[in-house]
């Protein structure tokens, strides 16, 4: 009877699933994708390898140079090159002095173009070789689909992403901290001295209508549409969604994600310490020594799949002497089905001394 109720709670799981997908044919997005941010597994995907241009989502590709080019502190003086940028703006005034992180938050926040070409002129000397750098990383993250001809998004026929590219950038972004810290921040205030400050207000209003909201951007121009990059996270399951040219992209947001958290959950695998083992050793002063994991582990699964999980203890069957406290022993492997989905180190938990050579009898006569 227990396997006939496994057996009937994972088809209903799966035909959910699928019901979420064909339903979510029906969005206002002409390109969409969903990824589980911890494996990167495409939940849901429509025309996503397609080319589109991608408005303001440039500026993920931005904030991340400036947040790794170095001082996040460093005070900038806006040349006259970054002012009066059409389109979003915080109006900076030429000889303005702000620092490379306020220009962070007001490119993120208030999607600002005059903060982008600052960014771009401070780090890159130029706007061209600023978008350099930007398809130089876009490189070395693996998008093979995606050009940069500027900071800020603004059309041009040479500059362009898709969905799943434009997710794959998300992805990596949200695991830098201080991006995602910046992109989940509702306000931001910038001094400035005798003159008042600045309140930056996000644009992304999903921070304020989906639960669990942590990013990212969004985008606009009339070539482009509605833009919108979203990152969310509930009991664990981090989810990226990306839609281009979405009339209703909030709502195709909130359907989504809603949809495919549905479909994962949470699996705890194994704390510190859970697996404790005695292992034999060869040319040691004793013959056996202790050791463990000592970190905790987590994973996120497709809901169905935790009776499908085991474990296996994998280490080498002849460990010789010494052995130090803390060398890695060997590791506890977690497998669904065939697919590794996590592993434990295991280290040793003592030291373990070379045996003292000792001289034979006849040695010890004739030697």
């Amino acid at each position: 009877m227990s396997k006939l109720f496994t057996f009937i709670l994972s088809f209903l799981t799966l035909l959910f699933s699928f019901i979420c997908v064909c339903h979510a044919t029906d969005i206002s997005a002409k390109h969409a994708i969903v990824l589980e941010a911890e494996s990167g597994e495409i939940v849901y995907e429509k025309n996503a390898r397609i080319k589109a241009p991608m408005a303001s989502t440039t500026k993920i590709m931005t904030a991340l140079v400036a947040i790794e080019s170095g001082d996040l502190d460093k005070r900038i003086s806006i040349p006259k090159e970054a002012t009066g940028i059409e389109g979003s703006s915080i109006y900076l005034k030429e000889g303005e002095v702000l620092t490379l992180r306020d220009l962070v938050y007001a490119l993120m926040l208030e999607s600002a173009n005059d903060a982008a070409c600052a960014i771009a002129l401070e780090i890159g000397g130029s706007l061209e070789e600023f978008s350099r750098m930007m398809n130089e990383k876009a490189k070395e993250i693996g998008l093979k689909s995606t050009n940069f001809t500027n900071p800020h998004g603004l059309d041009n026929d040479e500059h362009y992403t898709t969905a799943y590219d434009l997710a794959t950038l998300a992805l990596y972004a949200m695991r830098e901290p201080v991006f995602e810290e910046i992109v989940s921040t509702k306000k931001h205030v910038i001094p400035l001295g005798n003159d008042g400050s600045r309140v930056l207000i996000n644009h992304n209003k999903l921070l304020r209508l989906f639960e669990g909201a942590i990013g990212v951007k969004t985008g606009f121009t009339k070539k482009s549409g509605r833009c919108l990059v979203s990152c969310a996270e509930r009991d664990g399951v981090r989810l990226i969604c990306v839609t281009l040219n979405a009339p209703n992209d909030w709502n195709d947001h909130k359907y989504l994600l809603s949809s495919s958290f549905d479909g994962f959950e949470r699996i705890h695998l194994a704390e510190a310490e859970d697996y404790t083992l005695s292992l034999g050793c060869i040319n040691g002063e004793k013959d056996s020594f202790l050791c463990s994991n000592t970190d905790s582990l987590s994973v996120t699964l497709k809901k169905g799949n935790r009776d499908n999980i085991r474990a296996v203890t994998e280490y080498d069957r002849l460990i010789s002497a010494p052995i130090k406290k803390g060398d890695k022993i060997g590791r506890i492997a977690f497998y669904c089905g065939e697919r590794l989905i996590g592993e434990c180190p295991l280290y040793s938990l003592e030291s373990v001394k070379c045996i003292k050579y000792r001289k034979s009898i006849l040695e010890r006569i004739f030697g």
